[in-house]
């Protein structure tokens, strides 16, 4: 048994597939139907698609419910209680947030109007999101609002590629989306997978060591995207019920068995800020974290066990 690797840039993200297999072809038809399903997923939720049904449903805000596919429906219901038990810090309606309002390119040297950032995000409210169940509709109650799967998608299309290799014989493998992965099985040698967690400061390196094997882990950091204002670093997380960029936290790592819980949940615990955010995470069972504040100090959540 041998791994086999391939990266594919897809959902705007860098997605590398291994998989552990006998031969070189094995594993090229299992890669291969790792990315087909991912691409399918990709058009079902991707808002650079004008018929895409997230965009149907943000073409009908305010104006009528739109049906759906099951999946699609699905992962908008998982979202809504992913925005519950964090208090909306996690919302999928954050589409309506003007990408002019936030320009993270190392150009911006203020911080917008508080007033005009608050004027966006009045239409972030999860609770408008009205489903119904039994016709699978989904309807935004007011007009401009838009809902997007940034924050949840790569760690859904993750572990639903995941399923596809595993119901098709591929026992051990990772899939990585940029930072969001899930692996199960182990590794050729019969060791568990391990990832290294990135030091905030030289993402090259790592700080520490985790076995990940059958679980998701998902990464939320500034240390890729972030600007610099009057000497404070403002990250590319942004508080949906301000408008305004966190700061005080570098990164927040989510280790959980799920991918998309993972991916769900890495955000809204950097929003949340160090407290709430592993008050939150110690009332779930299955979930651990690990935050590194701004001046690189490491908290983590309880059970777990850094190498």
């Amino acid at each position: 048994m041998k791994s086999y690797s391939q990266s594919v840039k897809l959902m705007g993200n860098n997605f590398v597939i291994t998989v552990v297999t006998e031969n070189e072809e094995n594993a090229t038809h299992s890669i291969t139907m790792a990315i087909d399903e991912i691409k399918r997923i990709e058009q079902l939720f991707t808002t650079y698609n004008s018929d895409s049904q997230t965009n149907l449903i943000n073409a009908n805000a305010g104006i009528a419910p739109v049906v759906v596919d099951d999946e699609v429906y699905e992962l908008i219901e998982r979202s809504i209680g992913i925005s519950k038990i964090t208090q909306g810090a996690f919302d999928i309606s954050y589409g309506s947030i003007d990408k002019t309002l936030w320009n993270f390119d190392r150009s911006m040297t203020q911080l917008p109007p508080l007033k005009e950032a608050q004027k966006m995000v009045h239409l972030i409210d999860y609770t408008n999101i009205i489903l119904n169940e039994e016709n699978r509709t989904v309807f935004l109650k007011n007009k401009g609002m838009r809902i997007g799967f940034g924050g949840i998608g790569k760690g859904y299309a993750a572990e639903m590629a995941k399923k596809v290799l595993l119901a098709n014989g591929v026992a051990n493998g990772i899939i990585n989306a940029s930072g969001d992965l899930t692996a199960w099985g182990l590794q050729p040698n019969g060791a568990q997978w391990t990832i290294g967690i990135a030091n905030p400061d030289f993402p090259q390196e790592a700080f520490s060591y985790l076995e990940i094997s059958n679980k998701a882990v998902a990464t939320s950091g500034n240390y890729e995207k972030y600007v610099m204002i009057k000497g404070k670093k403002y990250s590319h997380t942004i508080d949906p019920k301000t408008g305004m960029p966190i700061s005080g936290i570098k990164s927040v790592t989510i280790i959980s068995d799920n991918a998309e819980f993972a991916d769900a949940m890495a955000t809204p615990i950097a929003v949340m800020g160090i407290n709430a955010g592993l008050y939150l995470i110690n009332q779930i069972p299955t979930i651990y974290c690990i935050i590194i504040d701004d001046n690189n100090k490491i908290y983590t959540s309880k059970n777990i066990n850094l190498k």
